[in-house]
C-alpha cells in the first residue's frame, strides 16, 4: 500500500493529461530534490509512451539494469506487479481493475483479462492452482488463464489495501478498517475477524515469530502469530508509513515525517530496529526520497530504497550509504507507483503512472524463480488445408476426391442410432482396502494407496457382472464364524448402521430426505439406548395398541404407556421428519425390572458393539408387551393414580387389551414319575422358538417345516427336575404345555442366538429354496407383479436397493417363514403353512381355524465395521397410508432408524444369516382389529393447567414467579403464548480431531429440559407467565450452563430447592394440551426447545423471532441484539430469565407486526438491512447501558405494569 497524503494533491489524479505536455527539453526544476545528474541522457517522448530497451543493451553480471519495458495500457497507473511464486511470469493490475501476466525476461503477453469494472488492483498473491486479486471491497481468484475460480465480496465500508497467505488455504487481508478478516480459501468462507486500532492495517509482513502490521499512523505492530494479539509497537514515523520490510532480526522502515504547518514530506532516514532486542538501532541516510524498500539478501542483507521519481540505490542497513549505488528507472518522467522483488532476487519489476512495466535484471538469463513450474501456453492455431493432389499419379486413390451427394438415399455410413448409442462400461469397485482405511472430509474421502493396480488402467473384462451392491458392504468372514476359509458377505446398504452427520449447525443441514422419502416418521438414533427403536416402530403400527396407549393417561411420572402415547402422537403429526425417543428412553431407564434384565446398555457397549442385539432385542420385545399389560391393566381412567409400590401379576384375572391382543392362555403341565400330574394355568404373552436337538455323530441337518417346529414351540414337551409334593424332593418331570385359545396376535422370538441355530436355519432356507427349483422347474413361470410405486413422495420412482427378485424361485432364496400360516384347536394345535392366496374352506372355518398372516419381522445386521444395529421390515396397513398419504394400500416397509424404504414382501421374509439374523417375527389373525375401539380419544384436558403442588419442601407461595390461569383465561385457538425454556447438560459432546485438523461430533451432548415458561400474550394479563416450572431430574447433571441458563445447582433438588419444582410429564401435560388447543407459540429459537422437550408442533403453530428478523444467507441474530436495537431493552446482563426472555418475544413479535403492518416487504427489507448493518459495525454486541440510565430503558418498566405486582 502507499500512502499519497505527504505528497502533492495533484499526484493522485491520474489522468493523461498530467504528463501530456512535457517537452524534451525539461530541466530539473520541476522537483527541487530530483539529482540533475541522474537525468542525464534521458530523453522524454511527448507522449508520454514507455521506450523500449533495444535487444543490444549490455547487462553487467552482478549489477541491475533494465533489460525490458512494456506498456500494458498507455495512461493507466500501474498499481500492483508481482512475480509469479510458481511460474516464470510477472502480474500486474491497473488503476481501472485490469489485470496482465508477461512471460518470462522477453516478456511476451501471456494473458489479460478485467478482475473488477470500476476499482483499482491493490495487492496480487499467487498460489499453487490461482492467482488471487484484491480491490478495495472485493477479492478474485482467477486461473492463470484468466478463468474466475470465485469471488469474494466483502461487507460495505471495507477499505482493503495487503493480504498475506498465511497457509496454503489461509490467508489475512487488511486495510483502512478497525479489523483484519482471515479467509479459508477451501470454503471461501470468512473464519474469523482480528479487531485492531485505528485507522487500520495498510501493510502485512510475516516472519516465523510474528505478523507484522503497517499502519498509516507512522505505527508497526508486532502480533502472535496464532492469536493475532499485538506483542510489541514500533512507533516510527510521525507522520505517516510508506513501507517497511522484515529479514532476519532486522526490520527497516520508511515514511513521512510531520512538518507542521507544511503537511508532510518525505524523510530520508530509514528506521531500522534490532528484533532480539525489540529496540532501534541508528537510523540509515539515504540520498533518495524513499517510497518503497526490499531486503534483497543475496551475499549480504542489502536493501533496496525506491523513489516514487524513480531514482533506486542498494545499501546496507547497519552501514552507510554510497552515492555510486545509485541508479535511475528511465520512467519518461512517470510516477512510479508499484515495486515488487522475485524470489530468486534476480528481477526487480516496477510499475507506473504511464501504465509501463519495467523488468530490471541482474543477470542477462534472468529466472524469476529457483525452481519454476512448466507455464502453459496456447497452442497455435492450425488451419486444415487440403493436400496437393497429383491427378497424373496411378496409385492416386479416388477416395480423397470430394464428391456432391446427388441422392437422397441414405449412406452406407448413417448407421442406426440404435447402434451408435454410446453405452459406457461400469466403473468398477473400489478396492475394499481403500474404503478401510478411508477418512472423509465434507464429501471427499481421503486414503492411501494400496498400489493393488497399475495407476490410472482399469482392467478390461468381457464378461458383464451386474453388482447388487457396491463394495463397501463386504465384512471380512462369516460373523458367525463357522467357514475355515475367510468368506466376503453383502450387506446392501439400506442395511447398514445409519449415522447423523453433524456439522456446525446440527442437525438443520442433515438431508433426512434422503433416507426416508415416505411420509413415515423415523427416530434418531443417537440416544442411549435407542436400539429399541425398530420395536417402536412395531409397536406403533400395530393399530390397537397405537390407539390404547393413545388413549391411555395415569398420573404415574415414569409410565412407558403413556410416554409411547406421547411418542405416538409425534409420530402422527410428523409428514416424514424423524422423531426422537428420548422422553420415553429416559422413563425406560428408570423401570428397575429393565435394569434387572440388562435392557440398560452403558454408552460404551453401544458404541464398541459388545451388546448382543439379537438377544437384547428380543429380552426387550417380552419386556415391554408385560409392562404395557400391567400398566394398562390397572388404569380405570385418565386420572387414576397409581403408586409406584402397586403390582399386578401377569395371570391375574383382570383382562387388558395387551391381554385380549397378544395373550394365551396356556395350560402347564408337569408330571412326575411317580405318576403324580400337576396342572397349572397362566397367560402368555409371546412364544419362543424351540429347535431340534441334533446328535454330535450325524452332522447333516433333517428338513423341517416352520410350521412344524412352532407347534412343537407352543407345545412344549421337555424333560427337568422339579419338584414334587408327593415324593417331597425334586424328580424328574415331563412338563407339557398346550394351549386353550388363539392370541390375535401371535409374537415369536426366533432364539437364533448362536451359531448351532443360525446352522439350522441357514440349511431350512435351503431346502426350501431347492424345493422351490424343482417346483418352478414343472409348472411354466408366471409373470412377476411390479412393486407399486405411487406412495412415494414426489411422484418418483423409487430406489429399491438391495436384492432383486426375477422369479418365484428367486423370491424363495434365504426363505424358510411362510407369509400365511393357518391355525386351529381341536384336540390339539394344529399349525400349517398356506401358499399365496390360499383361503380357509367353510369345514375349517366352522372348526374355527384361523388365517394368521406376517406383518412384522425383526433382523439382527451383523455388520463387522460399526458393530452391528437392528432393523424391521413391518406391513403398514391401509389406515396408515390413508391418514399419511390418502391412499388405501397396503405395502411392506424397512425401518432403520431414520432410514424407511419400501421393499418387496418376499424380501420381509428373506434371512442369509451370514449376516442377517432373525429375531422377532408378528404373525396376525387375519382382520383381528375389526373386534377393538380404533378411536383416540384425546385424555388431556384442561384440568393439566390448573394449580398444583409443587415438589420442592421450601417453595413458599411469597416466591412465585407466576399465575395460573383462571378458568376463564383458558386458551382458545390461536391464542399467542410466550415460551422459553433452559436446558441443562447431562452427557457431553464427543468429538475426534482429525488428521487434517477438523473437527467430526461423533456424539452430540445429551440435553435435558430444567425449566419451562410460558406467558399470556393477550388480554389484560398480557405478559404475565402462567406457567413458570423447574423440572426435577434424576439423572446425573454435568453442567448446568448456568451463564445462559440460569440454573443453579440445587435448583432441581426436592430437597433444597425454592423454586416451583414439578415433574417433565407433569410439564409435558401441560404443553400438549395447549397445542392439542390450537395457541400459536412466540419465542427465539423454539425449533431446539421443542427438541429438547421432545414436542411435535405444527409449523402453523409456531413463530419464531429468530426466523422472522433474518435474511436469507445471513447469520442469526441474538434475541438479546435484537431486543436491545428493536426495543432499547438491555435483558440477558449476567445470566437469562426465561420469563424476560418469553416477554421480550412477545414484545418483538409486536413490533414486526408494526413494522409489516401493511404488507410493504420493501419498507420491512430495509429495516431488516439497516439491522444488519448495524450489527455488522458493533461486531453483534449490546454496547454496554450507561448507568445514569438506570440500567436500562423506561419501556422495561413500563410494557407490562401488571407483572411487577409479582
Amino acid at each position: 500500500m502507499m500512502n499519497f497524503e505527504g505528497l502533492d494533491p495533484g499526484l493522485g489524479e491520474y489522468t493523461p493529461g498530467l504528463h501530456g505536455g512535457l517537452e524534451p527539453g525539461l530541466d530539473s526544476s520541476m522537483d527541487p530534490r530530483l539529482d540533475p545528474a541522474l537525468l542525464q541522457g534521458v530523453e522524454l517522448d511527448p507522449d508520454a509512451l514507455a521506450v523500449p530497451v533495444s535487444e543490444s543493451m549490455h547487462i553487467v553480471e552482478g549489477m541491475y539494469s533494465e533489460l525490458h519495458s512494456v506498456a500494458a495500457e498507455v495512461g493507466i497507473p500501474v498499481t500492483a506487479t508481482h512475480f509469479d511464486m510458481q511460474e516464470e511470469l510477472l502480474w500486474m493490475g491497473n488503476h481501472r481493475g485490469h489485470a496482465s501476466s508477461f512471460f518470462g525476461p522477453t516478456m511476451g503477453r501471456y494473458s489479460s483479462f478485467q478482475v473488477h469494472m470500476t476499482d483499482d488492483i491493490r495487492h496480487i498473491q499467487s498460489m499453487e492452482t490461482g492467482v488471487l486479486f484484491l480491490t478495495k471491497n472485493n477479492l478474485k481468484c482467477h486461473t492463470r488463464g484468466g478463468l474466475v475460480m470465485f469471488d469474494y465480496p466483502m461487507e460495505e465500508g471495507a477499505d482493503m489495501h495487503s493480504l498475506i497467505l498465511t497457509d496454503n488455504n489461509t490467508l489475512l487481508m487488511g486495510g483502512l478498517q478497525n479489523y483484519v478478516a482471515e479467509l479459508d480459501l477451501t470454503t471461501v468462507q470468512e473464519t474469523q475477524k482480528f479487531t485492531v486500532e485505528v485507522p487500520g492495517v495498510a501493510i502485512i509482513r510475516q516472519s516465523n515469530r510474528f505478523f507484522f502490521c503497517g499502519h498509516t499512523s507512522g505505527k508497526m505492530s508486532l502480533r502472535d502469530v496464532r492469536t493475532f494479539k499485538m506483542e510489541h509497537e514500533f512507533d516510527a514515523f510521525s507522520g505517516s508509513l510508506s513501507d517497511f520490510d522484515v529479514h532476519g532480526n532486522l526490520l527497516a522502515a520508511c515514511g513521512f515525517s510531520s512538518r507542521g504547518l507544511n503537511g508532510l514530506s518525505c524523510d530520508r532516514f530509514l528506521m531500522v530496529y534490532d528484533l532480539r532486542m525489540m529496540r532501534a538501532i541508528t537510523p540509515l541516510q539515504v540520498h533518495v526520497d524513499p517510497l518503497f524498500l526490499r531486503f534483497i539478501p543475496t551475499y549480504t542483507s542489502r536493501l533496496a530504497i525506491i523513489s516514487q521519481t524513480g531514482q533506486c540505490q542498494f545499501c546496507e542497513p547497519t552501514g552507510l550509504a554510497n552515492l555510486a549505488d545509485i541508479f535511475h528507472v528511465n520512467t519518461v518522467g512517470q510516477l512510479l507507483m508499484s515495486f515488487d522483488v522475485s524470489s530468486s532476487k534476480q528481477a526487480l519489476s516496477f510499475g507506473d503512472s504511464g501504465g509501463c512495466v519495467h523488468l530490471w535484471s541482474s543477470a542477462p538469463e534472468v529466472s524469476f524463480n529457483s525452481y519454476s513450474r512448466e507455464t502453459e501456453l496456447a497452442l497455435p492455431c492450425l488451419v486444415d488445408s487440403l493436400p496437393q493432389m497429383d491427378w497424373n499419379h496411378e496409385l492416386m486413390p479416388l477416395s480423397l476426391l470430394p464428391m456432391p451427394l446427388t441422392s437422397t438415399e441414405p449412406l452406407l455410413s448413417d448407421w442406426p442410432a440404435a447402434l451408435i448409442t454410446p453405452s459406457p462400461r461400469r466403473a468398477p469397485p473400489v478396492d475394499p482396502e481403500i474404503l478401510r482405511t478411508m477418512k472423509t472430509v465434507g464429501f471427499i474421502g481421503y486414503a492411501p494407496n494400496p498400489r493393488t493396480r497399475p495407476r490410472n488402467q482399469v482392467p478390461y473384462k468381457i464378461k458383464d457382472i451386474e453388482l447388487e451392491y457396491d463394495s463397501y458392504n463386504q465384512v471380512p468372514e462369516s460373523p458367525i464364524g463357522r467357514d475355515e476359509e475367510p468368506h466376503l458377505y453383502m450387506i446392501p446398504k439400506k442395511y447398514r448402521k445409519v449415522t447423523i452427520k453433524y456439522s456446525k449447525l446440527g442437525l438443520e443441514d442433515f438431508d433426512f430426505k434422503h433416507y426416508n422419502r415416505t411420509l413415515f416418521a423415523g427416530l434418531e438414533p443417537h440416544i442411549p439406548n435407542a436400539y429399541c427403536n425398530c420395536m417402536i416402530q412395531v409397536l406403533y403400527f400395530l393399530e390397537p395398541v397405537r390407539c390404547l396407549v393413545q388413549n391411555h393417561l395415569c398420573q404415574k411420572e415414569f409410565c412407558l404407556a403413556c410416554e409411547l402415547g406421547f411418542l405416538f402422537h409425534m409420530l402422527d403429526l410428523s409428514r416424514g421428519d424423524p422423531c426422537q425417543a428420548s422422553n420415553f428412553l429416559r422413563a425406560f431407564r428408570t423401570i428397575p425390572e429393565a435394569s434387572a434384565l440388562g435392557l440398560i446398555l452403558a454408552d460404551s457397549d453401544e458404541q464398541t458393539g459388545k451388546a448382543r442385539l439379537g438377544r437384547l432385542i428380543q429380552s426387550w420385545n417380552r419386556f415391554i408387551l408385560a409392562q404395557l399389560h400391567q400398566e394398562t391393566l390397572e388404569q380405570e381412567g385418565p386420572q387414576a393414580y397409581r403408586g409406584a409400590s402397586s403390582s399386578s401379576t401377569l395371570g391375574s384375572s383382570g383382562e387388558s387389551v395387551i391381554g385380549r391382543l397378544f395373550g394365551c392362555e396356556v395350560e402347564n403341565s408337569s408330571l412326575c414319575r411317580c405318576g403324580k400330574e400337576t396342572v397349572r394355568a397362566s397367560l402368555t404373552l409371546l412364544f419362543t422358538m424351540h429347535y431340534p436337538e441334533q446328535s454330535s455323530q450325524d452332522k447333516t441337518i433333517d428338513e423341517y417345516d416352520f410350521a412344524e417346529i412352532l407347534k412343537k414351540s407352543i407345545c412344549l414337551e421337555q424333560s427337568t427336575q422339579a419338584w414334587c409334593d408327593n415324593c417331597e424332593k425334586y424328580q424328574p418331570t415331563v412338563q407339557t404345555r398346550n394351549i386353550r385359545c388363539l392370541p390375535d396376535v401371535l409374537v415369536i422370538n426366533c432364539e437364533v442366538n448362536s451359531a448351532k441355530e443360525a446352522e439350522f436355519w441357514k440349511a431350512q432356507t435351503e431346502y426350501a429354496y431347492n424345493k422351490a427349483l424343482k417346483k418352478e422347474a414343472a409348472e411354466p413361470p408366471k409373470p412377476k407383479e411390479p412393486l407399486p410405486t405411487e406412495w412415494c413422495l414426489e411422484d418418483e420412482l423409487c430406489n429399491v436397493e438391495g436384492l432383486t427378485f426375477d422369479t418365484p424361485a428367486e423370491d424363495m432364496k434365504h426363505v424358510w417363514i411362510p407369509l400365511s400360516l393357518k391355525m386351529c384347536i381341536s384336540k390339539t394345535l394344529e399349525v400349517s403353512s398356506l401358499s399365496e392366496g390360499e383361503e380357509l374352506t367353510e369345514s375349517e372355518e366352522a372348526e374355527g381355524a384361523s388365517i394368521y398372516d406376517l406383518v412384522v419381522t425383526v433382523s439382527h445386521i451383523q455388520d463387522t465395521r460399526t458393530g452391528g444395529n437392528l432393523v424391521a421390515h413391518i406391513k403398514v396397513g391401509e389406515t396408515y397410508h390413508q391418514r399419511k398419504e390418502g391412499v388405501t394400500h397396503q405395502q411392506w416397509y424397512l425401518f432403520n432408524d431414520f432410514l424407511i424404504e419400501p421393499i418387496d414382501k418376499a424380501e420381509s421374509a428373506q434371512f442369509d444369516v451370514n449376516w442377517k439374523l432373525p429375531a422377532v417375527l408378528y404373525y396376525v389373525k387375519r382382520n383381528y382389529h375389526t373386534k377393538y375401539d380404533l378411536r383416540i380419544k384425546n385424555p388431556i384436558d384442561a384440568s393439566v393447567l390448573l394449580t398444583e403442588a409443587s415438589l420442592a419442601r421450601k417453595q413458599r407461595k411469597s416466591h412465585a414467579t407466576f399465575i395460573p390461569l383462571m378458568v376463564s383465561e383458558m386458551p382458545q385457538s390461536a391464542d399467542l403464548v410466550g415460551l422459553d425454556a433452559e436446558f441443562v447438560t447431562l452427557n457431553q459432546e464427543e468429538a475426534e480431531l482429525r488428521s487434517d485438523g477438523t473437527k467430526s461430533t461423533i456424539k452430540p451432548s445429551q440435553m435435558s429440559v430444567a425449566r419451562i415458561t410460558c406467558v399470556r400474550g393477550q388480554g389484560p394479563n398480557e405478559g404475565v407467565p402462567f406457567i413458570d416450572d423447574y423440572i426435577s431430574t434424576q439423572e446425573q447433571v454435568v453442567d448446568y450452563l448456568t451463564q445462559y441458563s440460569g440454573i443453579k445447582p440445587g435448583d432441581l433438588d426436592a430437597k433444597i430447592s425454592s423454586k416451583h419444582l414439578t415433574t417433565l410429564k407433569s410439564t409435558y401435560l401441560k404443553l400438549r394440551f395447549l397445542i392439542d388447543t390450537g395457541v400459536r407459540f412466540v419465542g427465539h429459537g423454539l425449533q431446539k426447545d421443542f427438541r429438547v422437550i421432545n414436542l411435535m408442533v405444527p409449523k402453523e403453530q409456531v413463530i419464531d423471532t429468530v426466523y422472522l428478523f433474518h435474511m436469507p444467507r445471513k447469520r442469526m441474530i441474538s434475541l438479546r441484539f435484537l431486543a436491545w436495537y428493536f426495543l432499547e431493552l438491555n435483558i440477558q446482563g449476567e445470566t437469562h430469565d426465561s420469563i424476560e426472555d418469553a416477554r421480550t418475544a412477545l414484545q418483538l413479535y409486536r413490533k414486526y407486526l408494526e413494522l409489516s403492518h401493511n404488507g410493504v416487504q420493501d419498507e420491512f427489507r430495509k429495516v431488516l438491512k439497516a439491522l444488519y448493518e448495524k450489527g455488522r459495525k458493533l461486531d453483534w454486541k449490546v454496547p454496554d447501558i450507561d448507568s445514569a440510565d438506570g440500567q436500562g430503558s423506561p419501556k422495561s418498566t413500563a410494557v407490562f405494569p401488571s407483572v411487577m405486582g409479582l
